[in-house]
């Protein structure tokens, strides 16, 4: 005898084997990133300090690569049928496999007999840079409903997911015959060690990613401009954090091309998390109405610390420079008078960067007190509800609002009096039309 399983339940299996593979390919990436470490400390106890790699201009590609592969899990266990989730997953992989291929190829030199085939590893670190450049690419253009703008965007996707693959193919048909002897890299974008072949190949794949992923960004224009009400919402986290990648990706690019290696994972390294973050809470729709006060803050806070600091060291170097000597006096006094100017200082600055970054928020604060001072003043009660009512509509802008007022006398007889409610209603929208009703068949 079978029993049927309830529908819930049903469902309820169905994620778990997707929210199960995800933390396995999470797991994967932490252990990728344990190996590297556990290699590194191995080349550091030799005493092979020219084959060293985590360094400490390494901690951002790994935080990059921790970050975009947790944001991923979170999104692939809540979203299984996303692609986006996946896709961070991919490129956390991707992240991890090119650091520890450079760790192992660098381990080859030290010990040739203990690392077999570090030689062939050495060829493909820039691989997995050149992937996560291509997943990045799509996860944009796939965020944040998971399906291209419009059809015309299948060839770039094509394109896209073409480019790693012609990579591996012409780098593994095309190495140099010396290739089972390992050179060492200093990072995976590290092109010394290859051969013309394989170098002009990562060049022109680096190229068409990077490519790629600028017209992955120009989607997103398309997209925020078609988009309205919630997806609009939603793109605005991934527009925030375009604006501070942008900026880092030239810098990453500048860094490259003068060859300061030690310079470009940390510029570089912070691309990821920043745009998972972002991403992630577009997906989940996570907090989508705060962006505005999360700007607001940011400015203030950063303006106030700017303030502060720049007021304390001018004030106490100057007195110091009056005295002759350094006080403990002056930098009591100096830190007192600056903790006593936060507050107000605050307050003035959160106010200035409102006006200019969050007026909404300021016009509704200007509203909210010009009504307080008038509520002071005002004693009919006809008029209070009417200005009630229209601070409200401007302020919190709802698609209705309505005002129910109980009065308070009582019958002759000392019996309260039945509810009687005066109802005060504005529609900030036309209401909608009633629905023609349906007659349900009988049964014959």
């Amino acid at each position: 005898m079978t029993t049927a399983v309830p529908a819930t339940a049903r469902r309820a299996r169905a994620r778990r084997w997707p929210a199960g593979l995800a933390w396995a390919l999470w797991a994967l990436v932490m252990v990728g990133l344990g190996v590297l470490v556990w290699l590194d400390q191995l080349l550091r106890d030799d005493g092979r300090r020219d084959l060293l790699v985590v360094t400490p201009s390494a901690i951002f590609p790994v935080l990059g690569a921790v970050g975009v592969a947790t944001v991923g899990v979170v999104l692939a266990g809540r979203r299984p049928r996303h692609p986006v989730g996946w896709l961070m997953l991919g490129m956390g992989l991707s992240l991890t496999w090119a650091g520890a291929a450079v760790v192992y190829t660098n381990y080859g030199v030290a010990h040739p007999e203990a690392a077999p085939g570090a030689g062939l590893v050495g060829l493909y670190p820039p691989t997995g840079i050149v992937t996560a450049i291509v997943v990045d690419g799509f996860v944009l253009l796939l965020t944040p409903t998971g399906s291209l703008p419009s059809s015309r965007w299948r060839w770039w996707a094509w394109l896209a997911a073409a480019t790693p693959v012609a990579l591996v193919l012409v780098v593994a048909l095309g190495h140099r015959p010396d290739a089972a002897r390992a050179q060492a890299i200093q990072s995976p974008l590290d092109l010394h060690a290859l051969d013309a072949l394989s170098r002009g190949a990562y060049q022109a794949a680096f190229a068409a990613a990077i490519g790629t992923f600028l017209l992955a960004g120009v989607s997103l224009v398309v997209r925020f401009r078609r988009a309205g009400g919630i997806e609009r919402q939603r793109l605005r986290w991934v527009a925030l954090s375009m604006v501070l990648i942008v900026p880092l990706t030239l810098a990453h690019g500048a860094a490259l091309a003068v060859g300061a290696f030690d310079l470009a994972p940390v510029v570089g390294g912070l691309n990821p998390p920043i745009l998972a973050a972002a991403v992630g809470a577009a997906v989940l729709r996570y907090r989508l109405y705060d962006l505005d006060r999360i700007i607001s803050r940011t400015l203030a806070y950063g303006f106030l610390t700017v303030l502060l600091g720049g007021g304390y060291a001018v004030v106490t170097l100057g007195l110091s420079q009056l005295i002759g000597h350094s006080s403990s006096l002056v930098v009591a006094a100096t830190t007192l008078a600056a903790a006593a100017a936060v507050q107000p200082l605050r307050s003035r600055v959160q106010l200035a960067v409102d006006r200019r970054f969050n007026r909404r928020r300021y016009d509704a604060g200007r509203t909210i007190e010009a009504f307080g001072a008038r509520l002071r003043q005002q004693l009919d009660l006809d008029t209070l509800t009417a200005e009630l009512l229209d601070v409200i509509d401007h302020t919190v802008q709802p698609t209705a609002v309505s005002l129910a007022l109980r009065p308070t006398d009582r019958p002759a007889g000392g019996a309260p009096a039945a509810r009687r409610g005066a109802d005060a209603h504005r529609a900030a929208s036309p209401p909608a039309q009633a629905p023609v009703p349906v007659s349900a068949p009988t049964a014959s």
